[in-house]
């Protein structure tokens, strides 16, 4: 059986290689920028279904919005 830990939120670093900011994230997406803040410093989980706007807005994957860790377990 396999164990999947979600890990450092890389929101930021995907708003930067897309070259935009938070604040045209927040308004593409209707979301609050200090919302978009707290996703991206980790103060808060994304929503996957968040997670999946902001792949399609910002042309990247799903499972790139965080680091994953995947073990086996015994």
């Amino acid at each position: 059986m396999f164990k999947i830990t979600r890990g450092r939120c890389l929101l930021k670093m995907r708003i930067s290689d897309a070259k935009t900011t938070q604040a045209k994230l927040a308004r593409k997406t209707g979301y609050s920028e200090q919302r978009i803040s707290n996703w991206a410093n980790g103060r808060e989980p994304i929503p996957y279904d968040v997670i999946v706007l902001f792949a399609h807005i910002l042309e990247c994957h799903a499972e790139d919005f965080y680091k994953w860790t995947i073990t086996e377990e015994a």
